[in-house]
């Protein structure tokens, strides 16, 4: 089958401009690979610079790591970035597999794009651990650059009559929304650093914790693939395989989560409980306080949990669709639709695949195993945290109790012991399983 970026049929109407250079389909698709070219042009020799100016060994831990604004919501732009980029060239091999010769222009722009994307986040990584967020006007000239063009192209769809049946009109409007979600994302950090544009640039000092070579539990600093797959014990798992590991190894707690820290948290909701005089009292105030005090973290392990559940429902459906489409495996995959020259694949036929739904049926398992893994981590901080500061402020209370007290039976060393180790185990148990209560609906279902 012949090879050429734009086919080469005979009376192909891919190279005709005579209605205009932009209503040229394979041109517009040309024109897409700009920006990604440009990023890896000018990304790729200051990462080689970078890295060969550093030793041969590279720590994890850095001094000077600091995220910038909207680090985590990059990295979820990014993640689903690339995902709606690998949907972008299976659509187009699915598309180009039906043509007379190969059209390279369907999926390699799109493969482009993600070597283009994947190049992005490890630059800025490397930015954001080196505390120099002057190199990232490349990535704000690539947003911008890549944002325009996909506008253009799907601008040109909408000029052409394509709509929503056809699943490359809606993964270029994804692909549009998610490309200007990036580039308000370096806005922003501009806005906020103000490290161009601005006579005085912000200086931010990286955290307290990263200064102490002695704090080597690195959950709170790392990136968010980092947190989630976490890739940086690979130091103590290292370790663990040749000796056992010790106290001296662990090292010492972030700031964030050591007793003190969580004490006085928990007294600062405490303290706004008893100003709210219109609040309630008892126990009841005392639930509202933890909740005021570490409840965002639970519901943040319960969201993950539920997600978790929810793409349990994947697998299912997509070896029913497996089974069915190797059922039909006389009938030929042939996309009816054609505008621009070329074929357009609908949402149905593209999830009616075998291969596509065993991709998906992949990333839906891996998906949720790291939701489900990081609702447990969630959770079982929380409560270790909600154990240490209830302990804390146990003891600091029974500092202040006098002699008194314990003589005339009032308080007995047995209540005492019970309050500390025994009821407070039961509260963070309380906190470990706690998620577990809203995700039985979506269980049973």
């Amino acid at each position: 089958m012949p090879l050429a970026f734009c086919g080469s049929e005979n009376h192909s109407a891919a190279y005709r401009v005579d209605q205009g250079v932009l209503n040229n389909g394979c041109f517009v698709d040309a024109l897409n690979v700009v920006p990604h070219v440009f990023l890896l042009f000018i990304t790729f020799p200051i990462l080689f610079i970078g890295w060969g100016s550093q030793s041969s060994k590279v720590h994890i831990h850095h001094s000077t790591w600091l995220h910038f604004p909207g680090h985590n919501l990059r990295w979820i732009l990014t993640f689903m970035l690339l995902f709606v980029l690998v949907c972008e060239i299976a659509e187009g091999i699915l598309s180009d597999g039906v043509t007379e010769s190969h059209h390279l222009h369907l999926y390699m722009p799109a493969g482009m794009a993600f070597m283009a994307a994947v190049t992005s986040v490890v630059y800025y990584h490397n930015i954001e651990t080196s505390n120099f967020p002057k190199l990232l006007i490349a990535l704000l000239v690539y947003w911008t650059l890549a944002f325009i063009t996909k506008t253009i192209k799907f601008v040109k769809f909408l000029d052409h009559a394509i709509g929503f049946s056809q699943l490359r009109f809606c993964l270029t409007g994804l692909l549009v929304i998610l490309y200007g979600m990036l580039l308000l994302v370096e806005v922003n950090v501009i806005r906020v650093r103000r490290y161009i544009f601005f006579k005085t640039p912000r200086e931010v000092k990286p955290p307290e914790d990263l200064q102490d070579l002695g704090v080597r539990f690195l959950q709170p600093f790392v990136n968010l693939l980092s947190k989630g797959t976490y890739w940086w014990m690979n130091a103590f798992i290292k370790t663990a395989h040749k000796k056992p590991i010790d106290l001296r190894a662990i090292g010492k707690l972030p700031i964030a989560m050591r007793a003190l820290t969580n004490y006085q948290r928990l007294c600062e909701a405490f303290d706004a409980q008893r100003k709210d005089i219109q609040g309630t009292q008892g126990a009841r105030a005392i639930w509202q306080a933890l909740s005021h005090a570490f409840g965002r973290r639970l519901v943040l392990s319960s969201t993950f949990r539920i997600l978790a559940d929810l793409l349990g429902f994947a697998g299912p459906l997509c070896i029913f669709g497996i089974v069915d489409h190797l059922g039909k495996e006389n009938d030929v995959f042939q996309p009816k639709t054609q505008f621009l020259g070329v074929y357009f694949v609908s949402s149905q036929e593209f999830l009616a695949n075998a291969y596509v739904l065993a991709v998906l049926l992949f990333l839906a398992l891996l998906l949720q195993r790291t939701f489900l893994q990081a609702s447990y981590y969630v959770a079982i901080e929380t409560g270790i945290n909600l154990r240490g500061a209830i302990q804390t402020k146990i003891y600091n209370k029974i500092m202040h109790l006098s002699t008194s007290n314990l003589s005339m039976g009032e308080m007995t060393a047995g209540q005492i012991c019970n309050l500390v180790a025994i009821d407070t185990n039961q509260l963070m148990w309380f906190f470990f399983l706690c998620p577990n209560l809203w995700a039985m609906p979506v269980q049973f279902s």
